[in-house]
């Protein structure tokens, strides 16, 4: 990933955080067939490891895990948001028409090994810890429970767990940092006015004593 210096965002806690938000990663690998890229939802278990670790399930139709070795380099990218910056939302451009527009975004790269793990034990607790993340701010929360339990069993049966250790991770936020305050300013509110405001506030946090600082 092209990372010029002022857009890097090394902070392990920041980029734990990132994921934590944003969960759904890109999952690329590099097997007997080549490259693919598989949709995942995430847990990542900070404590553990050096950088943490990721954990998520597949289908046992999917491939991959016959076509990936053990201990094989993956790459699982994440999106903490993106946006469109319009030249107009810039002080600057209406002074000397010198802006074009560009696009900002925060993404994670988290590089490591992974491992297939075909354990009931292992799956279901991956699967009843996302569950309980992500039914947490419903009125009435899912649980795995609620369901008969031949039922959720079979359907375990059909899923294989899949571990990543992290041994790097990368950071690139996009958020204005090569532009003036000014128009940082004006691009983050235009933005939050908007409705973005996850890229919004993220560039407002870049221009000190904004509120958002």
């Amino acid at each position: 990933m092209y990372l010029p210096v002022h857009f890097n965002e090394s902070r392990t806690q920041i980029l734990h955080e990132c994921i934590e938000k944003h969960p759904f990663g890109t999952l690329i690998t590099h097997g007997k067939h080549g490259l693919d890229a598989n949709h995942l939802p995430f847990e990542l278990v900070a404590s553990e490891g050096e950088q943490g670790v990721l954990k998520a399930h597949i289908a046992r139709a999917n491939p991959i895990w016959q076509d990936v070795e053990n201990g094989d380099q993956v790459l699982v990218a994440f999106r903490a948001g993106d946006a469109y910056i319009s030249p107009n939302w810039y002080p600057t451009k209406h002074e000397s028409h010198r802006q074009v527009p560009t696009w900002n975004y925060r993404v994670v790269h988290a590089h490591g090994r992974i491992h297939f793990l075909d354990d009931e034990k292992y799956v279901r607790g991956v699967v009843a810890r996302l569950t309980r993340t992500h039914e947490a701010s419903q009125p009435s929360p899912w649980k795995m429970a609620d369901a008969p339990r031949d039922y959720i069993d079979a359907l375990l049966e059909q899923i294989i767990g899949l571990r990543i250790d992290i041994i790097r991770l990368v950071g690139k936020h996009k958020l204005g940092q090569d532009e003036v305050e000014q128009d940082r300013l004006g691009a983050g509110q235009a933005l939050s006015a908007c409705g973005n405001h996850v890229i919004g506030e993220a560039m407002l946090a870049q221009v000190p004593g904004t509120k958002n600082e």
